[in-house]
């Protein structure tokens, strides 16, 4: 079966250009300047305040893939790196290359991408009114998208979600944040130029949720 790892990095807008009724609406539950700051850093999150800024799609059998990004200079010309192409492109162009490709594959895998990655997607592409090209969102049980969020917590059963830092860590990957990046820190590295900085942090988590992919074929997952 033919598959991919997907994986996005998102900005959040700054929490002062929201508009007043906006910025009442988060802050509402947030009593401390603590919390006010947490929640001001979760606007990347969520699609109606932040953008995509990085989609990267690889598969785990040749390691071979793409990251579509977003540049705040000039645009790169296409270019490979260690099997990865690297493109760049406004928000609605990088959206529009992931859904050119996603059909290719049978199966695609995430790291919590019911959740986030996902919906993210689905949504940031109604916004720039561009229509999916399949289902992101199929049913939860089904072999066609495996999120190793889902499996690693037997769906639930574990109630305790740990980060894909943790799982790497536990399993002697190498964790996509050993080189001083994290995806809280997406936003000032896209403010300060660093875009592709951020596209390679995309390849790592790719790489990373690829070794993650086959601890949980080899050792997790029952196979009669």
């Amino acid at each position: 079966m033919s598959k991919v790892i997907v994986d996005i990095e998102t900005y959040a807008q700054d929490f002062e250009s929201l508009d007043r009724r906006t910025q009442e609406y988060f802050l509402k539950y947030a009593e401390t300047d603590d919390e006010k700051e947490e929640m001001k850093d979760r606007l990347s999150f969520y699609p109606l305040t932040a953008q995509i800024v990085a989609i990267g799609l690889l598969e785990p059998d040749s390691q071979k893939g793409f990251v579509f990004f977003q540049t705040t200079g000039e645009p790169l010309l296409p270019f490979e790196e260690d099997g990865i192409v690297f493109e760049t492109g406004t928000e609605a162009e990088i959206i529009g290359k992931f859904w050119d490709i996603i059909p290719r594959y049978k199966q695609f895998i995430t790291f919590n991408g019911r959740s986030f990655d996902c919906p993210f997607i689905l949504v940031r592409s109604a916004i720039n009114k561009i229509k999916p090209t399949r289902d992101l969102m199929p049913n939860r049980y089904a072999d066609i998208h495996i999120d190793l969020l889902d499996q690693l917590t037997f769906y639930g059963a574990s109630r305790r979600k740990f980060s894909l830092d943790m799982w790497c860590k536990a399993f002697g990957i190498k964790s996509p944040k050993s080189e001083g990046v994290t995806g809280l820190e997406v936003k000032d590295l896209f403010k300060s130029g660093r875009c592709l900085d951020i596209a390679r942090y995309c390849v790592r988590d790719l790489r990373a949720t690829g070794e993650l992919l086959s601890y949980w074929e080899n050792y997790i997952r029952f196979s009669p």
